[in-house]
């Protein structure tokens, strides 16, 4: 039969997608040749799981590799190679016969495959490099003529050990299990164009294999016809009943009033969304029903998933219906209302929001080619130039920045991006690169549609309620929250300097700008510029920057939020302003805000930085008034 295995053995596979080669690149696997593929498995006997598996009729080249064990720092000194498509596995064997036995048997499978090489690199491909030939290009032609009968010294094969024959089966794993981290299935939540060669193309639902973790925003992984290469992080979620990431209905950055308004938006019996509560790992189910509202609207009722005491832990909603799972659950609550106001009919998910930014456009490209960027109508201006619509490549929506001559301290910021890319977060504006290689720099972001908050504010007076204004705050507290997580201090928060996109998610944007500004007006606390109002008493004495600094702007913004977009101070000078803070004066409660809004508020306005709240804390704070029943209401 095709599936019975031809050899099997305990053997050591190297990656090499790695930039650097250690003994974290070596992995034991139990590998089997069968008529049909190569695969490679955990080899614990208690559970067998397939780490890889490479059809027969890929393989282009099975050849040894010329090595003396110099670069081999494995047990196993014996390597050979497999060549499919476009990559390359490297496995280590314990002996010369069982290397043979492999290459030998191996060639014989594929001597009839259409693609087999003409040329190959006798030597590894390590850290950058072709060691035979030193050539750069992963991809680079092979430097010496591939024999598909014999090995690399052109000397017959010995014969294939007889069916006892076995070859290392007892070696001890290199690394403890847990290091084995570089191969696991992930689902894709999103379609993904890979934009560079090195990309991977996902499909929304598909499967794939993360080979290795590159950095928090980019991982590379493996399709099931074997391919790799480079996918965004947050575009997948690990195959697992337990990760509700994978779910179309879950969704875990939407609050409370923003799930009312998703459902209120969508207006359908049973309309329904799993989300992330107030109290971190618990979970609420948010229904809408047409039979809640007796005026012929729909009402909507919120249910926490709650867990049975003891072990195994189970979940409910109704006491008579627990389940293993919270996906189980809901499957279940899809057919069955069993207690609830309605069965969960529509999810109300990912399906209908756009895919999140990326870090970049691929993995490591921070430089953007000019000739890319089609620039379109000019959407605003700040300290250091013109903002402009434009597209990268005809494919994304970009905010482009061109950076007036002398207005920046350019070198110190273009080394400063590099680090700005890799924050990435759904309530951030996107830094997706730069074109530094001209004059003007231009600064390449994700584009908002309703602008800055600021605006936004104003133009809505009188629309927006306190819920939805606290909705807003919470956006942007939570991305401060990562900000301050990332040790990264913004300088210069206020709603001027958020951003408001087209699903009405408003993300904090200029984070770290200021420092790099020229105008002396705008960076001296004497200067008519700088934000005084938004800055506590260390800053404006001493320029004394901090988390702390960020969350007494913060505040401000909040105070901005609930008057709808008013200046604050606004009959007073800066110096006056000063003088009043230090003083001991603040802010007025504005109309909008309840006791419990102002007395947040004030929290951030503590006249010593060590008494002021956590990003953290203030998020937790906020979800606690937006999930409460009455809380809003003055």
């Amino acid at each position: 039969m095709s599936d019975e295995p031809l050899l099997e053995e305990k053997l050591i596979k190297r990656s090499q997608q790695k930039r650097r080669m250690s003994p974290l690149n070596y992995k034991e696997r139990l590998f089997v040749l069968t008529k049909n593929s190569l695969s490679y498995y955990d080899g614990r006997a208690e559970k067998k799981f397939q780490r890889g598996s490479i059809e027969l009729s890929r393989i282009r080249c099975v050849e040894v590799v010329k090595d003396e064990g110099v670069l081999n720092p494995c047990q196993n000194k014996y390597p050979f190679q497999v060549v499919h498509n476009t990559n390359t596995l490297y496995v280590f064997t314990p002996s010369h016969n069982s290397r043979s036995a492999w290459v030998q048997r191996m060639k014989e499978e594929i001597r009839d495959n259409r693609e087999i090489l003409t040329k190959f690199h006798p030597q590894f491909w390590w850290e950058g490099e072709w060691l035979c030939c030193r050539q750069e290009e992963k991809q680079a032609p092979g430097c010496e003529e591939y024999n598909p009968f014999g090995d690399a010294s052109r000397k017959p094969l010995p014969p294939i050990p007889a069916e006892d024959g076995t070859y290392g089966r007892h070696l001890q794993p290199l690394l403890p299990e847990a290091c084995d981290y570089d191969e696991e299935t992930v689902v894709a939540l999103y379609d993904f164009e890979g934009s560079e060669p090195h990309d991977l193309s996902l499909v929304k639902g598909g499967e794939y294999v993360i080979v290795e973790r590159c950095d928090v925003n980019w991982y590379k992984a493996r399709n099931q016809d074997g391919e790799e290469g480079y996918i965004p992080s947050n575009y997948v979620a690990e195959k697992e009943s337990g990760n509700l990431a994978q779910f179309a209905w879950y969704s875990k950055h939407v609050n409370r009033n923003k799930a009312e308004e998703l459902l209120r938006k969508e207006d359908k019996e049973g309309t329904f969304i799993v989300r992330e509560s107030s109290t971190r790992g618990t979970y609420t189910v948010s229904l809408y029903s047409k039979s809640m509202a007796g005026n012929g609207g729909g009402g909507i009722k919120h249910y926490r998933i709650r867990e049975t005491k003891g072990s195994p832990k189970q979940f409910y909603l109704a006491g008579k219906h627990v389940f293993q799972s919270i996906a189980e659950l809901i499957t279940y609550h899809q057919h069955n209302a069993a207690g609830l106001v309605t069965r969960l009919r529509y999810p109300v998910g990912k399906q209908d929001r756009s895919a999140p930014s990326t870090a970049g456009f691929s993995y490591e490209k921070w430089e953007i080619n000019p000739s890319d960027l089609t620039f379109m109508k000019e959407v605003g201006s700040g300290q250091a130039g013109v903002v402009r619509l434009g597209m990268w490549r005809a494919q994304h929506k970009v905010a482009i920045k061109a950076i007036k001559q002398g207005a920046m301290f350019e070198e110190d910021f273009i080394e400063e991006a590099k680090v700005m890319m890799k924050l990435s977060h759904p309530k951030l504006v996107q830094l997706y690169g730069v074109c530094s290689q001209q004059r003007p720099i231009y600064i390449v972001t994700e584009f908002m549609e309703h602008g800055c908050l600021l605006d936004f504010l104003r133009s809505r007076r009188g629309c927006m309620g306190a819920a939805s204004l606290l909705s807003v705050c919470l956006d942007v507290c939570e991305g401060m929250q990562y900000l301050e997580s990332s040790s990264f201090i913004h300088r210069d928060l206020g709603a001027r300097n958020c951003l408001v996109n087209d699903a009405l998610v408003v993300k904090v944007s200029d984070f770290g700008m200021a420092r790099y500004i020229l105008d002396d007006q705008y960076t001296s606390s004497l200067g008519s510029k700088f934000p005084v109002k938004w800055s506590p008493p260390e800053v404006f004495n001493f320029c004394k920057y901090s988390s702390k600094s960020d969350i007494w702007s913060y505040g401000v913004l909040m105070w901005e939020a609930f008057t709808e977009g008013r200046m604050p101070f606004e009959h007073s000078d800066n110096h006056e302003v000063v003088t009043l803070v230090t003083e001991g004066h603040r802010l007025y409660r504005p109309k909008l805000a309840t006791e419990a809004i102002y007395d947040i508020m004030q929290m951030c306005w503590q006249e010593r930085p060590e008494d002021r709240p956590s990003f953290s804390q203030l998020c937790l704070m906020i979800s606690d008034v937006l999930e409460g029943d009455g809380t809003l209401a003055n």
